[in-house]
């Protein structure tokens, strides 16, 4: 039956799995003395649909908040450099997320399941998108890659599922596509892959839509 709660600025650290499961919970206060939102913490926290990230944090773990199905919005501070496997994954409510630049590697799922995110802008901090990170996110529409990129690997099942993008603008620094990573991607027709030297099986399967493609 709980729905909200302060954390004291006493707490310095927040276990795994803490709040897991809390259906209920809907607002929480997280103290500026808090630098890891750690595994678990805040997954399954079905009516959670607010919270700020406080300056310090450096690290959001695996699965932080892993179908927090009422989470709309989260603004992730430029302190963070590290978000960890599956930390958004089914988040179906949230429409949108800032990656800050100080984040240089998209870990697998991680936004996988977000089924209401329209746009993404992948910071040019970013080397590798990994596994499925951005599967079925059925919403998304525009993805954007702040120039001059960093990126090199697009891994596997990325962008897979993402049914309402209809073009994608590779930047020059991707050298390798991942198989499946644009599969089901139905709404596709514009693909433009500049610099690629490797693309993987299945890569474009099922893009019905897709008419153009510049390499």
């Amino acid at each position: 039956s709980l729905t909200r709660i302060s954390i004291p600025p006493t707490v310095t650290s927040i276990g795994k799995s803490v709040f897991n499961g809390c259906n209920k919970l809907m607002e929480i206060n997280i103290p500026p003395s808090i630098t890891v939102i750690d595994n678990d913490t805040f997954s399954k926290c079905s009516s959670l649909d607010q919270i700020t990230i406080p300056s310090n944090v450096k690290a959001i773990e695996k699965a932080s908040f892993h179908r927090c199905t009422s989470l709309e919005h989260i603004a992730i501070p430029l302190s963070v450099n590290w978000i960890g496997e599956s930390a958004f994954n089914g988040c179906s409510a949230l429409k949108e997320i800032t990656i800050p630049s100080s984040v240089t590697l998209i870990e697998s799922n991680t936004f996988a399941g977000c089924s209401s995110l329209r746009i993404i802008t992948i910071p040019s901090s970013v080397t590798i998108i990994k596994k499925a990170a951005f599967c079925e996110c059925s919403s998304l529409s525009k993805v954007i890659f702040e120039l001059p990129s960093s990126l090199t690997i697009i891994e596997s099942d990325s962008f897979s599922g993402c049914s309402s993008l209809t073009q994608i603008f590779i930047p020059p620094s991707v050298t390798s596509i991942g198989d499946s990573a644009f599969s089901d991607c139905l709404k596709l027709s514009k693909v433009s892959i500049p610099s690629i030297t490797v693309i993987k099986r299945s890569t474009f399967s099922r893009c019905f839509s897709l008419k153009n493609v510049i390499i």
